[in-house]
């Protein structure tokens, strides 16, 4: 049987390259994200659901979830995301699962679910046999978001302030793996000794 594990971290912590690294292990990745990102564009199997409860404002001319706006409003309206929410996981959810009965089917021994809202969805942790987050301080996040999205140093620190707290990640997690001050090649012997305790 394959070990289920969850990959969680804040913006800028690096978690999408921890993510690369584990696939390029051997695992296979189960990612949320791109699940959702497919959803909400064009012809995604969100979008009718999208404009019915928030109206044609809300989608783009060429038919995708105009995401900016949406960011904006789901951030300053907890009940807009929460009904943004009940739209989308439902729908992540049964491409998830068909994702890991392939993965099953094909004998991998790791799946990583790539979950940014791990710890706040509060429904993930049943689901799998371990939680690994990648960890950094606050200001590393800050520094690196700024720096690769041209984002304010205040609205990352909003982004940050809606997730869950670095605290809280921490307490949920079997594993961390501290991404402060590494080079790629630290990072991912970092990685490897993480792997290699779920089957990799």
């Amino acid at each position: 049987m394959a070990w289920r594990v969850g990959l969680t971290g804040g913006i800028g912590s690096g978690k999408s390259t921890v993510l690369q690294m584990l696939s390029e292990l051997g695992a296979a990745v189960i990612d949320a994200d791109a699940i959702s990102r497919a959803a909400t564009a064009a012809g995604g199997a969100a979008i009718d659901a999208i404009a019915r409860r928030f109206g044609a404002d809300f989608i783009t001319p060429d038919g995708a979830l105009d995401r900016t706006r949406m960011r904006e409003h789901a951030y300053a309206d907890p009940q807009a995301r929460r009904d943004l929410e009940q739209i989308i996981h439902p729908l992540v959810g049964a491409e998830s699962a068909r994702q890991v009965q392939a993965a099953l089917d094909a004998g991998v021994p790791c799946i990583v679910f790539d979950i940014p809202l791990l710890v706040e969805s509060g429904r993930w942790r049943a689901q799998v046999d371990k939680v690994l987050v990648v960890d950094c301080a606050p200001q590393t996040q800050v520094e690196r978001v700024v720096a690769r999205s041209g984002l304010q140093p205040q609205a990352v620190r909003a982004i940050m302030a809606a997730q869950a707290s670095r605290e809280q990640r921490l307490a949920a997690a079997d594993i961390v793996i501290c991404n402060d001050g590494l080079s790629l090649a630290q990072l991912r012997d970092k990685v490897v000794q993480a792997a290699a305790s779920f089957g990799l």
